[in-house]
């Protein structure tokens, strides 16, 4: 207010000094008869006076009100580019009071449409359950949409609407391949039901594995982010407007975010977007057996031929292993704070290439396919043998 009022009483002083009407230390001359005239030279310094004068108070004024950080520009840019790109999710359910009577309850999350027939990537546990779902699009239209495919391993799901393809904005993929600590993200979703609010952050960490209140996960992207109930299924976006990952999940105490948040990685869907949308769900390789970490440690404790590999301890009756003649454990034992069951093979390698950890060894078996036979070298007892199994389907 201060720096309106000053250019309004500088510019008003300066029409006047223009126009001649004398104001204090104004130059005037006479003519021969004695009447006054001012000098044309002092007008014009007074006209270059005024428009310099103004020209500094304007950016003076108007300089520090609208500069922005080449971050800040950054932000709003992806934000004003990926914006339409993102959805609200209500999921419309049907529970029961005390006497049974059904009660509509209503949830919300977000999604990301990922092509112009209108299929919108978002969580499982945003649509779980749900008797009907609806689709808010940036514009404000809803759309009634269907479960196309679910996948609770990864907790992603694809719903679909019959939109307009004009009204859809399918959202840049990028990759999750090189994600490190402390690149720049950005999180846009639905909080609460705030529909479209933009959170920043960074990664924190890549996290081989967090449990969940709906399952256990592997390979997610832990930021600071702030992300809340609402957020579920909405994109994390890098520095270039890409999404990177789905947002999934937080650690609360409390309910609200505490900047511990996590992230599918956009990978892990690029690679089973096609079998959620073709079939419905996601075939995953069954060898049936539950494994234990061996470690050096462990192998000493029990005198075992080798240090590093997984011990079979359970295997499921009538599963692939059971089938291939592959021995389960049959006797518990504590070593250190652990229990261990032991007495059964110890898988040391899967197609010729051996692992140390049981990460690894999942990581292995993740690679193949259903139906896909493969050879396991185990040790029983002292004798090292080969045996072959063929994979089944993981039950669902």
């Amino acid at each position: 207010m201060i720096f309106k009022k000053t250019l309004r009483i500088f510019v008003a002083q300066q029409i006047l000094f223009i126009n001649g009407i004398q104001m204090p230390f104004t130059p005037l001359l006479r003519d021969k008869t004695g009447t006054r005239m001012q000098c044309a030279t002092f007008r014009k310094r007074r006209v270059f006076i005024f428009f310099s004068g103004l020209i500094i108070l304007l950016l003076f004024i108007s300089g520090p009100v609208t500069a922005l950080t080449p971050d800040e520009e950054n932000t709003i840019r992806i934000y004003e580019a990926v914006n339409a790109s993102v959805v609200n999710i209500t999921n419309i359910a049907l529970t029961y009071d005390f006497f049974l009577n059904p009660i509509p309850s209503q949830a919300s999350g977000s999604g990301s449409i990922i092509s112009k027939q209108g299929h919108i990537l978002t969580n499982t546990h945003v649509v779980k359950d749900a008797k009907r779902l609806v689709v808010t699009l940036s514009d404000g239209s809803k759309w009634s949409a269907k479960l196309v495919g679910a996948d609770p391993v990864t907790d992603l799901a694809i719903i679909q609407i019959k939109a307009p393809p004009g009204r859809l904005t399918i959202i840049p993929m990028g990759t999750s391949d090189k994600l490190r600590p402390g690149q720049k993200v950005l999180a846009i979703g639905n909080p609460f039901g705030l529909e479209r609010t933009l959170t920043t952050g960074i990664i924190s960490a890549i996290r081989k594995h967090i449990k969940t209140d709906e399952s256990e996960m592997e390979e997610v992207i832990q930021i600071d982010a702030a992300i809340n109930p609402g957020n579920s299924g909405g994109p994390l976006i890098d520095s270039n407007g890409k999404m990177i990952g789905i947002n999934t999940a937080i650690f609360t105490p409390s309910g609200g975010s505490v900047g511990i948040g996590f992230a599918v990685p956009i990978n892990t869907a690029l690679n089973i977007l096609n079998e959620l949308i073709e079939k419905g769900y996601v075939a995953y390789p069954w060898l049936g057996v539950e494994t234990q970490a061996l470690v050096p440690e462990v192998a000493k404790a029990l005198k075992l031929p080798v240090s590093h590999g997984v011990m079979v301890a359970r295997i499921s009756r009538g599963g692939p292993a059971h089938r291939a003649g592959i021995r389960g454990g049959n006797q518990r034992v504590e070593i250190g704070n652990a229990i261990f069951i032991i007495g059964g093979d110890i898988i040391v390698a899967l197609d010729g290439i051996s692992f140390k950890t049981g990460e690894e060894f999942h990581e292995i078996l993740k690679s193949k396919k259903p139906g896909d036979r493969i050879i396991l070298t185990i040790w029983r007892g002292q004798t090292k043998r080969e045996l072959s199994v063929r994979l089944g389907e993981r039950p669902r």
